[in-house]
């Protein structure tokens, strides 16, 4: 999410993490379970984009839709959206093998691990 919200220069996503606490998923209409499962994304429109919809719209939003080309295919998409949901189930454990650690935040003697895909804020404008 990090480095799609770099590449999305013309600010056309919004990125919300679900796991910062208050976060109430009631409004979207999903649940929890649902949005761990799955990457969620709403369209303008108010249509909720799932898995691999929701990767091609946010790349091609953010001017990348050249790295996603495989899932305009049909024939690959079929098989790339299976590969997704695979790779969802998995994602931590993937993402460990991977390197990809958040160190734990500590203090008042106590620590707690952050979203291991969230690591830095979105930049803001300082004026």
């Amino acid at each position: 999410m990090h480095r799609l919200s770099e590449w999305d220069t013309e600010r056309r996503l919004s990125f919300v993490d679900i796991a910062q606490p208050g976060f109430d998923c009631a409004p979207l209409g999903v649940d929890m379970a649902a949005l761990n499962h799955a990457l969620h994304g709403r369209a303008p429109d108010g249509r909720m984009l799932v898995g691999i919809n929701c990767m091609l719209a946010a790349y091609t939003l953010a001017g990348r839709g050249w790295l996603v080309w495989p899932l305009r295919v049909p024939g690959l998409r079929r098989m790339l959206a299976v590969m997704y949901r695979a790779f969802a189930r998995n994602r931590y454990a993937l993402s460990r093998w991977l390197g990809y650690r958040t160190p734990p935040a500590c203090g008042s003697g106590t620590c707690q691990v952050g979203n291991p895909f969230l690591t830095d804020e979105r930049p803001h404008d300082s004026h």
